[in-house]
């Protein structure tokens, strides 16, 4: 399991654009047949990733985790970005089509993953924080979720926002999870953008198309810098840092949250004429 360690902002002010990447993003991950994951020391996130190719893969615990199995003290939030799969919790099977979104509670403990199709593989999205109580495992799927519509044509910021695992939706201890789909012809997230102090975020990018890049924009409002993210990279943003993006066609994100509450509109926006 990779281990992430967060620099502060002061750190981050003297970071070359490799250190950031090291720093912040997420790449590699994706591997057909195979599971993987890093701990973030922030918030003590786990980010990880199952793309199912054969036998299904199983969630196993990890020695940084000082745990018998994964969610013995973790909740786990999993988004399907591929093809239609299956996630099995101590017994009970879940199918995900893409969107479709799970959580499972603290406690579970036994998880797999499985596909379809070999030749068209669900690609799982994982992201777990700490718990200190147990939610019942369940799941959403997109047909279910209800959009919020935010921008327009004119700032090329037309989208539509699924909240997935929040208070009003699936229950969680922590985490907040949903994703955001831009409209053809709006490439910005986020902007004008904001920061909050109470609780992380992870981002995680996909159906960008392999030949189109995004330009992640973070680091405090008045000190800005950027990172260039592929399909399927997963930027860590710290309380302290914005986080918006462009890219060259439109694109879909995965967000995720946790730290002091699961308030989703907890956040302090940041004036355009604010940013440098």
């Amino acid at each position: 399991m990779k281990l992430l360690q967060m620099a502060d902002r002061v750190r981050y002010s003297r970071m070359t654009t490799a250190e950031r990447r090291e720093t912040f993003l997420l790449e590699g991950m994706f591997a057909p047949g195979a599971i993987d994951l890093a701990y973030v020391d922030l918030d003590r996130t786990v980010i990880g990733s199952a793309v199912p190719t054969g036998a299904p893969l199983k969630l196993e615990t990890q020695p940084e985790l000082r745990a018998e199995y994964f969610c013995e003290r973790r909740e786990l939030g999993v988004f399907n970005a591929g093809g239609a799969g299956s996630v099995e919790v101590d017994g009970v099977t879940f199918e995900l089509d893409k969107l479709d979104c799970l959580y499972a509670g603290r406690g579970s403990k036994s998880i797999s993953f499985s596909s379809k199709s070999a030749d068209n593989p669900a690609y799982f999205y994982l992201l777990s924080y700490q718990a200190h109580s147990s939610y019942p495992t369940a799941m959403v799927k997109f047909a279910d979720l209800e959009g919020l519509k935010l921008g327009a044509v004119e700032t090329c910021n037309k989208r539509t926002i699924y909240k997935a695992i929040w208070k009003g939706g699936l229950q969680s201890c922590q985490l907040v999870m949903g994703f955001t789909l831009l409209d053809l012809g709006s490439n910005w997230n986020t902007m004008p953008p904001h920061t909050h102090m109470r609780r992380s975020e992870v981002y995680f990018y996909f159906d960008i198309d392999p030949a189109h890049r995004v330009v992640h924009l973070m680091g405090p409002p008045d000190e800005t810098s950027h990172l260039i993210v592929a399909d399927k990279q997963t930027i860590v943003s710290p309380g302290w840092s914005i986080h918006a993006g462009v890219g060259t066609t439109n694109y879909g994100f995965c967000w995720g949250m946790g730290g002091e509450n699961q308030a989703y509109d907890d956040m302090d926006p940041v004036a355009m004429k604010e940013l440098k």
